[in-house]
């Protein structure tokens, strides 16, 4: 009976003598796969390089740097995925230990799915289960603070409308046991499995968390984090918070690939959502307004679906800010907003993207953010809140809060669909504060996160000119207009209503760079 043990995108078979990536063997020495299989074995405990000498050069007096060249060989093939290249940790003068994602071992895939159970059918929603997190500190007293993790990470899924979220009496049963994902999926029947371990030395704990697709076994997700064990439950809760708020966005990226498999014609209004929702995120007239027609779609078949009447807001908010300030795209923007909320109390999406509408078409503060408040009430982890709240802040002058929320959106997830955004708030705060070196980087940043997006251009020309680079300046004007032809900043100000201070300063600057008020 082959054994296999299964970590992350890998697979190790110790009888074979391969290791897999996926279905795909990859090229290693057998002295590079005995290390690997005795590291695996030994996952989280430190391995001495007499040990691992003896597994690959048994009966052999070899020099230490023959084991250096074979662990730094295991090495480029984990480099490859991310955060795999501190998989292997070096133990300086005794050895070296396995820190990767958890090592399910098992029989070969052929003997295993003989003995699988029935696969329970996917719910009509994605779904995930949350595994008991390893405890790698060899300390068995560190196991709370693993599962209490785990639980606060439930909790913080389950307040996302949109996920199917298994209660952890359900996931409980796997702990302590090498579980494999695929077949995790289908006992719980759930299309994406987090697995994660905990391991605490002297005053650090270190935290690492996967998210795969169960049915497919690609990775949707992957993050470590190194922290000060100070107090425990602050650190418990911090990273639990962190953890849903990256794995968020990560899903419905990974939803609305699995939707682009499907059919193009399907007429399920959650699917014509998905199939929008890039288009929306977009922020430009030219792909909004395609995503309109999949959106007025998606509400013919439900009137009541929330985040297709935000996603339309957003949609109309575009089209009445870079498309030529008409009353119907303003008014329009505020009738689905306000729909919105009346049909998403409970969905923190749907109803930051109405509050977002409702304070930068309506101009009504107030309104936007008691919607915003709503939103962090249902899901704390919301990255996406605090970065159109950030926006409404930085338009409104308001600079300090603004960078604020910039910043906390960033911690929550920093590599966000809507991470552009962030950087907006964060230019407006530093630019009407004057800090025009950290406007322009965050402009910069903005501009990378999505080059498609003509006020990113706006921003940065305007710090570039107060910096006195006015040739990087009128380049970066000369985008916005390639962008948005009929761009007028007065107009970008009155539409987002933008504090005079602010405007009066951002004014000067645009023109200087070129741009036509």
């Amino acid at each position: 009976m082959a054994t296999i043990h299964k970590f992350g995108p890998f697979s190790l078979d110790a009888d074979a003598e391969i290791l897999f990536r996926g279905a795909e063997p990859i090229m290693l020495g057998q002295r590079a796969i005995a290390l690997l299989r005795l590291l695996l074995e030994r996952a989280g405990r430190p391995v001495s390089k007499g040990a691992l000498i003896e597994a690959a050069w048994p009966g052999l007096a070899v020099e230490d740097s023959n084991l250096t060249v074979q662990i730094a060989a295991l090495r480029r093939v984990f480099e490859e995925v991310a955060g795999g290249a501190s998989w292997i940790e070096t133990l300086p003068r005794r050895g070296y230990r396995y820190v990767g994602p958890v090592v399910a071992t098992g029989n070969s895939p052929a003997e295993a799915s003989q003995q699988t159970s029935p696969a329970l059918p996917l719910p009509d929603k994605p779904s995930v289960a949350v595994l008991p997190f390893s405890n790698l500190s060899g300390d068995p007293e560190q196991d709370y603070f693993a599962d209490g993790m785990v639980d606060d990470i439930i909790t913080g899924l389950s307040r996302i409308k949109w996920l199917f979220v298994i209660a952890r009496n359900s996931t409980v049963a796997y702990k302590g046991r090498a579980a494999d994902v695929k077949q995790v999926g289908r006992d719980l029947g759930v299309r994406y499995v987090l697995e994660g371990s905990v391991r605490k030395a002297a005053d650090r704990v270190r935290i690492t968390g996967q998210l795969v697709d169960a049915v497919t076994g690609a990775h949707v997700w992957a993050e470590r984090y190194d922290r000060k064990f100070e107090d425990i439950f602050a650190l418990q809760d911090e990273i639990a918070l962190s953890v849903v708020g990256t794995i968020e966005p990560s899903l419905r990226r990974a939803e609305v690939e699995r939707v682009k498999r499907k059919r193009p014609d399907s007429l399920d209004a959650y699917d014509l959502v998905l199939q929008a929702q890039s288009d929306v995120y977009s922020g430009m007239p030219e792909r909004v307004t395609k995503a309109l027609v999949l959106l007025e779609r998606a509400l013919a078949l439900d009137p009541t679906y929330a985040l297709a009447h935000a996603f339309a807001a957003m949609c109309h908010h575009c089209l009445f800010l870079r498309a030529g300030l008409h009353e119907e795209s303003r008014s329009a923007s505020i009738r689905h907003a306000q729909a919105a909320i009346v049909h998403g109390q409970d969905d923190a999406l749907a109803l930051t993207f109405a509050g977002f509408s409702i304070g930068m078409d309506g101009h009504d503060h107030a309104a936007a953010f008691a919607a915003l408040e709503a939103a962090l009430a249902v899901s704390p982890s919301s990255a996406l809140t605090y970065i159109v709240g950030g926006v409404i802040l930085g338009w409104a002058g308001e600079a300090e809060r603004a960078i604020e929320w910039g910043e906390r959106a960033m911690r929550l997830s920093p590599f966000d669909p809507w991470a552009w955004s962030a950087f907006h708030s964060l230019t407006l705060g530093y630019f009407h504060l004057g800090r025009y070196e950290e406007a322009a980087k965050a402009a910069h940043n903005a501009v990378h996160f999505n080059p498609g997006h003509s006020i990113s251009h706006m921003l940065l020309a305007a710090a570039l000119a107060k910096l006195g680079r006015l040739e990087e300046a009128k380049a970066a004007a000369a985008r916005v207009l390639e962008l948005q032809p009929a761009f007028r900043y007065s107009r970008q100000f009155a539409g987002v209503d933008c504090a005079p201070m602010l405007a009066a300063s951002l004014g000067d600057a645009l023109r200087i760079a070129g741009l036509p008020e």
